[in-house]
Order: C-alpha cells, then sequence, then structure tokens
C-alpha cells in the first residue's frame, strides 16, 4: 500500500490523482503555524472533515501536533531552546498545554464522523505518555456524548516510532497502540547523534547504517507479532534504492511525499517480495553502512534492469534530509 503524506487539506486530492492509497500523514501543526491566534476547535473539525472526505474509504491517518524543534506558533510565545530537537516539542508539547492538546482531540472526534480515521501521536518515548493521552482521549469521549455530539465508535490509535526508546520497546508498545508508523527522518537522527542541517556531520546520516536495519527489522517484527499494522512515513520511504530493503525487511505500507508516489509504485511493481526478501537476509550481517550501500545497490540496478521502473529511477545516497 503506498499512501501520500500532506501538510494541507487540499493537498489530499492531489496525492490520490499521483496514485496513493489513502493519507499515510497529514502533519497538522501546519495549520497552527504562520498565523497570530490559535485555530478553534470548529476550524480544526472543518479541516479534518475535508481531509477525511477526500481520502474516502482508505481514510486517513492524522498526526496530532508536532510542534516545538524546528517549528514554532507565534501565539504561545515559546522560550527558544538551547537543544529544540531534544527539548519541548510533539507529544510532550500536547500534554504540557493540554488545552490546545484537548481542543484539537475533540475536533477530531467530531470529524471522525466523516470517514476513516487513524489518530496517531509523533514523538513518543514512553508507555507512560500513551496511557496519559488515552486518559485525556476518553474525557474529551466523555465530554462530547454529553453534548449530544457524534463520533464514530473505535478510532484506532497508533503511534510514530522515532526515538530509540520507542524502537527498543516497540513489543512492549505493540500491545498498547492499533498501529506503528515509523518516522525515520527524527530515528535517523536521534539513533545516530546526527544533526541534518549541519554540514560538518550530514555525511553521517546513513540510513543503510546496520543499527538503524536492526533497529527496522525489530520494529517490523512487533507490529507483525502484536497483530496491529506498521507503516513507514519518513522520507526513506519515498527513496527508490531503500524500498527493496523495507519491502525485504517485512513493510508492505509506505507513505510519502506527492512526487515520489508514482516513482516508487514504479519500483513495487518491478520487484518480487522474495527477491527483496534475499536482499535484506543478505545485507543484515553485514558490518558496515560502505558495505550495506554497495550491496543495495548492485541489487537494485539488477532488479530494475530492463523494466520501466529503470527509466524514472535514479536511486541516490544518502536522501535529501527535511523536517520529519
Amino acid at each position: 500500500r503506498i499512501a501520500g503524506n500532506i501538510e494541507l487539506p487540499e493537498e489530499t486530492s492531489v496525492v490520490l490523482e499521483y496514485g496513493a492509497e489513502g493519507v499515510g500523514l497529514y502533519r497538522t501543526e501546519y495549520l497552527y503555524m504562520n498565523r497570530e491566534t490559535l485555530p478553534d476547535e470548529q476550524e480544526q473539525y472543518e479541516h479534518y472533515r475535508q481531509v477525511l472526505e477526500t481520502a474516502g474509504a482508505a481514510g486517513a491517518t492524522i498526526r496530532t501536533l508536532d510542534l516545538g524543534g524546528d517549528k514554532f506558533i507565534e501565539p504561545l510565545k515559546l522560550n527558544r531552546e538551547l537543544n529544540p530537537v531534544m527539548g519541548l516539542r510533539a507529544i510532550r508539547f500536547c500534554l504540557r498545554e493540554q488545552g490546545i492538546f484537548r481542543t484539537q482531540l475533540r475536533a477530531l472526534l467530531r470529524a471522525s464522523v466523516h470517514g476513516n480515521l487513524r489518530m496517531m501521536l509523533p514523538l513518543i518515548s514512553s508507555i507512560e505518555e500513551v496511557w496519559q493521552t488515552r486518559a485525556i482521549l476518553d474525557e474529551c469521549r466523555q465530554q462530547l456524548e454529553q453534548e449530544g455530539q457524534p463520533m464514530a465508535d473505535h478510532i484506532p490509535l497508533g503511534i510514530m516510532i522515532e526515538l530509540p526508546s520507542a524502537a527498543a520497546i516497540a513489543d512492549l508498545l505493540a500491545k498498547e497502540v492499533d498501529f506503528f508508523a515509523i518516522g525515520t527522518n527524527d530515528l535517523i537522527q536521534y539513533t545516530l547523534a546526527i544533526d541534518r542541517a549541519n554540514e560538518h556531520v550530514a555525511h553521517l546520516y546513513r540510513p543503510l547504517h546496520p543499527a538503524l536495519l536492526r533497529m527496522l527489522e525489530f520494529i517490523v517484527a512487533s507490529a507483525n507479532a502484536a497483530g496491529i499494522r506498521v507503516s513507514m512515513c519518513g522520507e526513506m520511504a519515498g527513496e527508490a534504492l531503500f524500498v527493496p530493503v523495507l519491502l525485504g525487511l517485512g513493510l508492505r505500507e509506505l507513505s510519502m511525499n506527492t512526487v515520489s508516489i508514482p516513482i516508487i509504485k514504479s519500483v513495487v511493481r518491478a520487484v518480487s517480495i522474495d527477491t527483496c526478501e534475499d536482499l535484506f537476509r543478505g545485507v543484515r550481517d553485514l558490518v558496515c553502512a560502505d558495505q550495506i550501500e554497495a550491496r543495495v545497490r548492485a541489487a537494485v540496478d539488477e532488479m530494475l534492469a530492463g523494466t520501466d521502473a529503470a527509466q524514472v529511477v535514479n536511486p541516490g545516497l544518502p536522501p535529501e534530509a527535511t523536517p520529519g
């Protein structure tokens, strides 16, 4: 399944036109940015309703606020942090600013009657954060029921796996949530301690680092063992060179930016799962990224030779670093 990543509701129809099977990641924080006031519940409800109605049966995974780090909103006047990517951001921000969080959760609950909604929490580092969110979500649901607002009976609640702590306890987290989405942009950055914007260390940002591959394999295996869905929505999912490896380690759902969708679909059509699994088995025990990248590049070139995908794919390393 190939889905699309969006930042604005009107992009939903665009990713569908490019061949996406639903919305795999809606980054809701962009609704809050570049404005003088916070969006109220009704405004948010209308935006989420538009996305869900447009996405249709395939549905949409809507991520709660991922503010902080490199994303700020003017009305809050938050203090700049010395190390913002390690600071008050995403779910940490939401659990502290519960008034803002509850407004968003109420809007999402109300919008759930208009389509197939999957709700996702960013930057989860512990099970406690999931428990706290569920408690707040239950309170919001009870309030809306008392107000007579209709809602879907069950809304899948998932989490982004983008911190090493979450990856290490993926087997435990899989028992607490309905799905995983792997955010490779931050997962790679935090695991390898690499600032992607720092030109002095950017070359160390290696998606095929053996530590990352072992981590991804464990996340996928944990999700499969618990019977929950697992996808990838980081930029790694939209890089043709990496897709056979991702298929080989067990991923079957990828979500990406619009322009990558037709390219990645052509790659998926051109390869076989058996060949991809053989590729992953052949690289999982290699000891360094250089060895893995060389083996993967040669294998992908061979897989795509003579196919339509070979005409549109120009694999490159490393993938362009973009905010996650």
